[in-house]
This record gives structure tokens, sequence and C-alpha cells, in this order.
């Protein structure tokens, strides 16, 4: 009983350290006063109870006599601090500091206020908004067939680029006083969403002009000259955009290894002679630029001759080309993985343009990276994960479907248990990415600007597409593999190393992004810590940093707390949002918070700077807030559409996956964490009854797979928002055809097959089955016909293409003639 009291106190001693949060004294007292309790109850251990009380004491004094603590603690830490923090450049630092930062703040807290996330409106369309979606897009979506612009054309047809230029796509971002849209960013996302499960190259073609590009960088800071002369011209499609940064040299470096420059000089514009700026570039991966006839470059631009005042180098800097300024060559392709999409190089060669070209005009000469930085933030946040989010709803539907129309053994192949571990993860994952969707794009409209969330959805959004495509691939089998008009997920599966590859290579984002950007930004304390560093009077500093100290080692005692606590009673002490259904993955989020941020701050504390170059270890922390973060968008989907109980095998998938992942990330980040000492004293903390959160299960597993293969009201939410159709003459159509034909024949296909095995039926390869089954009387007229119809619709669905040689030339069609 008194080893219990003791080990009891021990806890307790922790948790009253957990008091620093609210003042020095509460902690010392609350802390004083568990081992006074400690002491009473337990005194066969007085020695180590002795030892206890003068570790307090030898800890308590100096923190509470200030001259002590500054001069012994809080001076020496701040200038360990400045030794060990990591070398920043100015656009790391730009950056770091670009957007805001939202919910994942409060996952780096260790307590996040579910409530609060609760409160945040669901995101919904408006009248108009969803009148577009209905009517403009559907109607694009029934225009556009996949196999003509990937193989026949090579491009959209030219009646589909007048409508996206007639009806508005271009200009969705744009306000409606410079004639464009003026959609919120969930229509957007519902418009790219649903477009990219049409064609992928449709979608991209769509949304790069209301991603990162000229439209939002003039919105956000273009001058109201510069506004009112592109934008009614960009939400028209008299102007087509490009951006225009990736070079040679310079990839996921853009800024730090850019060459394409720009030299402040005098020259000839429209006939007069100005002060401008004469340029060079050669820039590749450029979507739109083939067709471009306005450029947005970015560029580093000099000052030699000291035009503008002593400094040379004078940044990154952004500006509009025409591409009819002489010095401008465009036109000519690259060819990414069979996308039809529009993308290639530009180069300038001493192009000469006016300070008035420059986005926002002469004054915001060197601040491109900080302009780039906070519009990739929220384009980020919404093209990319729209577009993956709408493959795996694509793929999720289809696949479903031909899982129950496809027959192998006599059996639906969607009955297999390998095929149905492989339906579960497209289901599962698709709902965990719609959900990210969504609420990521609410917070855009709620006025942020998620650098770091925009980095964890780019991330992982693309790379649960992938996963789904790939699955959806092995389903099915020879005829995912065998391209063609009838082919329906073959261009999918060829595109899906552009997503994962654009807008940040997706090893950079996860290795160095996601945690090296949001440790800074999410943390409560470090980044004024980091601007306390910087600052030139050291004794002010230090003052400043003394309380920022103080508050920061509460915060970790109260996360160390808080994690042995929430471990040791998985969670039940807390007071959580949910049902019983969901309450125990609120309460696992909390404490994986609570233990993800003890841990990202001991790393922090032990790695310093040197973390920057554990990129392993970064990825991990990363990918730690990255399904903490999408667990609570599966939890606040859930509750937003009001806890339908048919969806609960989707929730309890996604929810076992993120939780699983996140222990999974934490053990590898122990058993690799350089301080093997400081490893096995968190191992107890982190996972004081071991790791408890398994993988999926295979009945949730298989509860998804059946949803998948039988409509219902939970397969109409998962999928909502993708283009569908009964075409049976449309490839995906064709499935969706045969399965509504191949359900409402079953009954009589199954009266059949039990007519076979009591023998009643013997059927030969060459016998019609349906006439053999109402010669027998097995079936009527009727029910002989609707199953010769299902059995019709199921061979069309499975079919693949076949051509001519001469017909498997991409173009050929095009070459004919054929526009």
């Amino acid at each position: 009983m008194a080893t219990l009291l003791w080990l009891i106190g021990l806890i307790g001693i922790l948790s009253g350290s957990a008091y620093l949060r609210s003042g020095l004294l509460t902690g010392t007292l609350a802390v004083g006063a568990y081992l006074l309790l400690l002491s009473i109850a337990s005194p066969v251990h007085w020695f180590v109870t002795l030892l206890l009380w003068l570790a307090f004491l030898a800890v308590t004094i100096p923190l509470n006599v200030p001259e002590l603590r500054h001069k012994y603690i809080s001076a020496p830490m701040f200038d360990w601090f400045r030794t060990v923090l990591p070398v920043m450049s100015d656009t790391e630092q730009e950056s770091i500091e670009a957007g805001t930062v939202w919910w994942e703040a409060q996952l780096f807290s260790g307590e996040p206020d579910w409530d609060v996330l609760m409160r945040y409106p669901q995101p919904v369309l408006t009248e108009e908004e969803q009148a577009f979606l209905d009517g403009p897009t559907e109607e694009l979506c029934r225009m556009t067939a996949d196999w003509e612009v990937t193989f026949e054309r090579m491009d959209l047809p030219p009646t589909v680029w007048d409508y996206i230029k007639r009806e508005g796509f271009f200009g969705l971002i744009i306000p409606k006083d410079y004639g464009g849209m003026g959609f919120s960013a969930i229509a957007h996302s519902a418009i790219t969403m649903k477009l990219t499960a049409r064609c992928g190259d449709l979608g991209s073609t769509v949304m790069v002009p209301n991603s990162l590009g000229p439209a939002e960088l003039l919105i956000q800071y273009g001058t109201e000259e510069q506004r009112r002369q592109y934008l009614p011209r960009l939400a028209k499609g008299e102007e087509i955009p490009c951006f225009a940064l990736t070079s040679a040299a310079a990839g996921s470096d853009a800024a730090g290894s850019m060459t394409d420059y720009g030299i402040v000089t005098h020259g000839e514009w429209q006939g007069e002679s100005v002060l401008g700026l004469r340029l060079t570039w050669n820039k590749r991966y450029i979507t739109l630029a083939p067709v471009a006839t306005l450029i947005g470059l970015a560029f580093r631009a000099y000052d030699p001759d000291g035009l503008l005042g002593d400094q040379e180098d004078l940044g990154i800097t952004l500006a509009l080309v025409p591409a009819d300024t002489p010095g401008v060559s465009t036109g000519r392709r690259h060819y990414p993985l069979n996308a039809a999409f529009l993308n290639g190089p530009t180069s300038g060669k001493d192009v000469f343009i006016p300070f008035e070209q420059l986005i926002g005009g002469r004054g915001m000469i060197g601040k491109g990276w900080m302009m780039l930085m906070n519009c990739l933030s929220v384009g980020r946040s919404i093209s990319l994960p729209a577009g993956s989010t709408g493959a795996a709803k694509a793929c999720a539907l289809h696949t479903g479907a031909y899982a129950r129309i496809r027959r192998q053994f006599k059996t639906p192949i969607g009955e297999f248990e390998g095929v149905q571990e492989a339906l579960a993860r497209i289901g599962g994952l698709a709902y965990l990415m719609d959900a990210a969707r969504c609420m990521t794009a609410g917070a855009v409209d709620q006025g942020e600007k998620p650098s770091v969330i925009s980095a964890i959805v780019k991330y992982h959004l693309t790379e649960s597409m992938r996963q789904c495509i790939n699955d959806g691939m092995d389903i099915h089998g020879g005829k995912g593999i065998c391209l063609g008009p009838r082919n329906h997920l073959g261009r999918i599966y060829q595109h899906v190393p552009i997503s994962i590859t654009v807008e940040g290579a997706n090893i950079l984002t996860r290795s160095m992004m996601i945690f090296g950007q949001g440790a800074i930004r999410c943390h409560p304390f470090l980044l004024e810590e980091i601007r306390l560093a910087k600052r030139e009077d050291h004794d002010q500093a230090v003052r400043d940093f003394d309380g920022l100290l103080l508050r920061h080692a509460g915060f970790a005692t109260g996360n160390a707390a808080s994690a042995l606590l929430l471990g040791l009673t998985a969670g039940r002490i807390l007071r959580t949002p949910g049902n019983s259904d969901t309450r125990p993955y609120f309460r696992q989020l909390t404490r994986l918070s609570a233990a993800f941020a003890l841990l990202a701050d001991t790393s922090m504390l032990v790695l310093g700077g040197s973390l920057k170059r554990h990129e392993r270890l970064s990825a991990r922390l990363g990918d730690m807030l990255s399904y903490l973060y999408l667990g609570s968008a599966c939890l606040k989907r859930f509750e937003d559409q009001g806890r339908p109980r048919e969806d609960l095998p989707l929730l309890c998938w996604a929810m076992d996956h993120c939780l699983h992942q996140v222990e999974t990330r934490m053990d590898e980040v122990l058993k690799n964490f350089p301080n093997r000492g400081l490893a096995l004293l968190l191992r107890p903390v982190l996972f004081p009854l071991g790791r408890r959160r398994t993988a999926p299960d295979d009945q949730t597993g298989n509860r998804v797979a059946r949803l998948l293969t039988s409509p219902g009201p939970a397969l109409d939410r998962l999928v909502a928002g993708i283009y569908r159709n009964n075409d049976p003459d449309d490839a995906p159509g064709a499935v969706l055809h045969a399965l509504a034909h191949v359900i409402e024949a079953a009954p009589l296909e199954n009266r059949v097959q039990q007519a076979i095995r009591t023998g009643e039926l013997n059927p030969r390869p060459w016998d019609d089955l349906p006439d053999l089954a109402r010669e027998a009387g097995v079936l009527d007229g009727n029910q002989a016909e609707a199953l010769r119809a299902a059995e019709a619709a199921r061979e069309a669905a499975i079919a693949v293409d076949e051509f001519d040689p001469d017909g498997m030339l991409p173009g050929k069609a095009r070459r004919r003639g054929k526009r």
C-alpha cells in the first residue's frame, strides 16, 4: 500500500509542477503540498522522500529569488539558446513567418479545446455557388471526355476552352467588383474537386489560374490601377495567366538558387524612356505557359549602378510580363506523364519592363518571397487537396461498383478479403481526405492563411490519393492497365506523381516544412524566444526571456503530467464533446496531443538547431502533428453532419488509422532519438501502459468495403460533390450503369444459381443461360431479359479497348483534322 501511495505521490508531484502554467508561486506551492502528503503517507520511503525534498529546495529557492534566477538560470539559458539557434536566411525567415496559425496551434499546445473546434462554422455553399456547381460545372464535366483530352487531342477541345472562359471558370477567386465570380474557398474547392474527378487535365487547367498566380497576387498586393487593368481581363479569359517560379537550378530551393535576374536600368516602354528592369530568365515546368498571354515572373532584382540607393541585391521580386513583350519566348510544351494540360518552359533575354509592371509597384521590390509564401498558404490549402480528394472519391465510387459487378470463382471480387482490405483503405482515406479538405477550406473562409496546415493537407492528401489509386488499380487488374476510352482509372494513375511533385515536392514538404515551420509558428513561446535571441540589448532581452522561460517550463512539465496521467487513464478523466462512439477518440487525440507537445519540446531543447539536419526525426514529428489534425477534421465532419450512424465504419477506420500513425511515429522517434538515455526516460511517460492503438481491424475494414459496394446514404455522403452519370457509353458511367442492373438482377441470379446447385439447371458453356432458365421455368420472360441485360451491362463495363496499330499514336485523330 505504501508503495502505491508513493507512486501516486510521484505522479502528484509531476502534476503539481504543471501549475507552473499558472505562475511560479502556484507551481511551487502545489509541488510542495504533494511532497508533504507523500512524506506523511509513505514514511517507509523516508530516504527517497528526503532526496526529493532536497531536490525540491535546490530548484525552488533559486527559482523564487529573481536575482538568483536571472544570474544562474535565465542568463545562461539565454546565452545557450542563442548558440543553438539554426542560422536562417531572410527567405527562410519569411517562409516561417508567412501566413497564420489556426487549429494546429491548439494541437501543439497539448491541451486542445474541442469546444472551440466544434464552434467553427461548417463551410457551406451559397445559393449562387451551388447553382454554379450544379449548372456550369456539371455541364463542363459532361462536355469533357478524358480519352479525347489525353490521347486524341493532347489538349482540351476548343468548345471546352471557350466554355471555361465564357462561364468565368478562370475568375473563381476574382472579386465581383473586378468582373470575377467572387466565390468562397469552399466553392473553389468544390468546383476543383468535381472537375478533377471527371478529368485531371480539366481540373489542372482551371485550378492554376485560381491558385498561386497573377490573379491571387494582384488581389493581395497589386495596385488599384493594376487590378483594374488586369483582373477583369483575367476573369473573362481574355488574358491567360501563368506563373513562372521554377527553373533548372531553382526547384525546391527556389529562393536560394534563383538565377533569373532583373537589372535596374533605363529603357524604352511604349515609346518613352523610363526607369525599370531588364529581365533575363529561363523557367520550366510552368503550367499554361505555352498559351499564356500574361506571365507572372519571379526573379532576383539587382541595382549595380545604385540608381535606387546603396543596396545592390534587392531580393526576390515579382512582375507581370505580357507574353508579346520583345525578348519573351514561349509556346513549347513539356510532356508530363501523358498529361494533356498545357505545361512548358518560358524564357526571356534582356526583356525591359517599367516599375509599373512590378506587382504592387516599385515599393514591392524585394518583397516577392513574402508575397509568394502568403499566397501559397491559401492556394496550396485548396487546389491540390481538392483535386486529390476528387480523384479519391471517384476511385471509391467506381472501384466499389467494379468490385460488385466483376466476378471470379462465381463470386463478386468485393467479397474476397484481400479486395476488401484495399477497398477499406480507399473508403477510409477518402473520408479522411474530404474531412480535411472541408475543414481547411473553412479556415480560409474565416480569414486564415494556414501555412502549416496547407503543407499538411498538400502532403497527406496527395499521398493518400496515391494510395487510393494504387489500391484501385490492384482491384481493377487488367481492366486498369489497358488504356483506352473504356479505362476510367489509368490516366489518374499515370498523373499521380505530378500532384506529389508540384507546389513543394512531398519529400521536402514532409521532412523539412511541416514540423520545421510548425514547431516555430505553432509553439506558444518559441517564436518569441527566437525574436528575443536576436535583440541587441542583451540585458533587456534576458529580463524578457526570464518570464518566457518560466512559462515555457510550466508548459513542458504540464504536458509531461498530462501525457502520463492521460496515458494511465486512457483519457477517461477528460471532459470532451461527442457521444459514446466519438468521445474515446476525442480523449485519445488529447492524450497524444500532450505527448506530442512534450516530445517536440524535448527534441527542440536537446537537438536545437541540429534538428534541422535530423530530417527523418523532423518528418516523424511532422507526421504526428499532421495525423492529429487529420483526426480532428474527421471528428468535426462527423459532428457537423449530425453523427450519421451509417458513417461510423468510415469514421472508425479513419480515426483508428490516424491514432495508430501518431503512436507509430512517436515510437519511431524514441527508437531513433540521438540521446538514448533521454529516450528511455521519455518512453514510460509517453507510453506508460505501452502502445495501445492498433491499425483499423478487419471487422471495421469489411464494413467499409461493403459500404463501397452497396449504394446507400453513407456512400452518397462519401462521394458527394463529384460528377456521376449512368451513361453506358461513358467509361465511369458504364460501371455505374452495370451496377444498377446487377443489383436489380441479383435476386434473379441467386435463383438461377440455386437451380444450378440443385441440378434443376445444367448449363453448358455455349448455352444461353437466361433462355435456359426461362425454358426450365426458373424465370419468366421478363425476368430472363432483365438477367440478360444485367450480364450485357456487366460485360460492357469490364471490357477493355483494342486498337489498330496506327490508331495507337497519340494525337492521331487531331492530325486527321478532328478538332
